[in-house]
This record gives C-alpha cells, sequence and structure tokens, in this order.
C-alpha cells in the first residue's frame, strides 16, 4: 500500500452493487478496501478484482488453520486480486510462515492480527497480543493489526513491531478515533460502518481523511 490518506474502508456489506457503488464513492479518499467473509460469501470471489478497480484490496479472511490450509486460502485470495491477506498467529509459527511464504510468492503482503478491537478480545487474544506482536516481526510479516480502540495498546505494539506497518480497526462504530489511534503509531485506520452506513460514504470518508491529516500535522 502507498501511504496517501491514511485510511482504509472496511466493506461489511453483502450486496454486490452496493459495494462497487461505495468503492467508487469512495475510492480518491482510501488507501485500500477491506473485504471479508460476508460480501465474498454473498458476491463470490470475484468480487475482490472488481473492487481492485477503485482501489488495492485486503482481504480480511482471518486465516488460521492449518500450514496448508493457510496456504491454500492465501493463494486464493491473492490470485482473486487482493493485494494483502490479514491472518491469524495464535495457529503457531509453522502455520503463519505458510502465510508470509505465499505472501513473498505473490508479492503481496501479510498482516497478523495482534489484538482485535472488539470487547472480547480482552479474553483471550489480549493476553497474547505482544508475544504475537514478536512472532510477527520474527516471520517477516509486512504488518499487523492493533485496536484503535485501544490507543495505549496500540502503542505497546508499536514499540515491539518498530517500523513495520500497522493497520488499525475499529475507528467509528466501535468507538476508537482516527486521530488516537494514529499519534498512538497507526500507520493506517480501518473504518466500516461510519462509512458504509452513512448516506454519503464518499464525505464521512473525506472527513476522516482531514481527521488523519489533523493527527499527522500534530505529530510532526
Amino acid at each position: 500500500m502507498r501511504k496517501k490518506t491514511r485510511l482504509i474502508a472496511a466493506l461489511d456489506v453483502t450486496d454486490k452493487t452496493q459495494a462497487l457503488s461505495i468503492s467508487k464513492e469512495i475510492e480518491y479518499f482510501v488507501d485500500a478496501i477491506k473485504v471479508g467473509y460476508p460480501l465474498v460469501l454473498e458476491a463470490g470471489l470475484g468480487i475482490i478484482g472488481m473492487i481492485t478497480e477503485f482501489a488495492e484490496v485486503i482481504a480480511d479472511f482471518k486465516v488460521a488453520d492449518i500450514p496448508n490450509t493457510d496456504r491454500l486460502i492465501c493463494e486464493e485470495a491473492f490470485e482473486a486480486g487482493a493485494s494483502a491477506v490479514i491472518v491469524h498467529g495464535f495457529t503457531g509459527r509453522d502455520s503463519l510462515m505458510e502465510c508470509v511464504n505465499s505472501g513473498k510468492e505473490h508479492r503481496g503482503d501479510i498482516y497478523v492480527v495482534t489484538e482485535m478491537s472488539h470487547p472480547g478480545a480482552l479474553e483471550f487474544l489480549q493476553p497474547a497480543a505482544y508475544e504475537l506482536a514478536h512472532l510477527a516481526v520474527e516471520c517477516g510479516a509486512t504488518g499487523v493489526v492493533a485496536p484503535a480502540t485501544r490507543p495505549e495498546r496500540l502503542r505497546e505494539i508499536r514499540r515491539i513491531v518498530g517500523n513495520m506497518s500497522i493497520i488499525s480497526p475499529g475507528v467509528g462504530a466501535q468507538g476508537g478515533s482516527a486521530a488516537e489511534a494514529i499519534r498512538a503509531g497507526a500507520d493506517y485506520v480501518i473504518v466500516g460502518r461510519s462509512i458504509y452506513n452513512s448516506k454519503a460514504p464518499g464525505m464521512q470518508a473525506h472527513k476522516i481523511v482531514r481527521e488523519i491529516e489533523n493527527a499527522c500535522d500534530d505529530k510532526t
């Protein structure tokens, strides 16, 4: 991803026509569009290639299986046109390495979940988040996913991963702030419902980009 606006839109809709309409409306305000199972299961894997007409696509498949299955999933996503795949690291080093190797073979990026943005992440993921961040570094992943809903955790994860890229979900509907996430060390913020449920997705995306720009100015 080229860092222009630092905004990634999460497109968790299920209607193909709506997904393409929103993608077109926001294309000038995002660095990438993140799609997951809700859209792909309804519209088919080919929707990834369609959305690449407007922006790079991150396949948020939260890949978490044995090494061979992980490799197959990543290959399908990259061959469909995704520039990046989001994966879990808790399945272990061997599984994660298959994802990383698939990314290298397809010139794509692998982002490893450290800690998710919802409250339930406190139960099992948070205690392992720092270890997962270290594992992502050791395995040579492109970057990690860290929560905008907990800026203090994001700061700690930034210390662990150094210059590695951080994408940060939870902005908007979940209560996270784009500005706070950027100030805490995120390279990109991920915004979903606040954009795709808006009556004017393009205007909403532009508003968030301005917030990000102001936060970046504060850091300099």
